[in-house]
């Protein structure tokens, strides 16, 4: 963990613009296009309506490890974290098989969680088959 005495995340509403396009970017890697187009749609249409876990339970759930916090996207996020600055909710595809897949937000949730495991971080969460 990094501090206990470290500020708590702030999270914006929705995910921004560019976070939409580099999860399209991410999951034309690990899915076939069809899922890719179907994935990025619904992303798009629940952008407002997230839903919160805890940060552990997300890497969990992906099969990923935390990143370091000497990580380059990590330590930007954390000091976002410091300066009191939002982040964007995560972008999340469950699949029927497989693990959680976490098409944009890594890295925040990885900041998250060397701030403590148990930050509850805003997910926009979707199925695709």
């Amino acid at each position: 963990m990094v501090s206990k005495t470290a500020a708590t995340p702030k999270w914006l509403r929705e995910p921004e613009p560019n976070d939409f396009a580099a999860a399209d970017h991410f999951l034309q890697l690990v899915l076939h296009k069809r899922h890719v187009a179907l994935a990025a749609k619904r992303l798009r249409k629940r952008r407002r309506k997230s839903v919160s876990f805890a940060a552990k339970d997300i890497l969990r759930a992906a099969e990923l490890a935390c990143l370091p916090a000497d990580n380059e996207g990590v330590a930007a996020k954390l000091a976002k974290i410091r300066e009191d600055k939002a982040l964007a909710p995560v972008q999340l595809v469950r699949l029927k098989r497989g693990p959680l897949i976490v098409a944009d937000g890594y890295h925040r949730v990885s900041a998250s969680h060397l701030v403590d495991e148990s930050t509850l971080v805003p997910c926009v969460l979707v199925s695709v088959p």
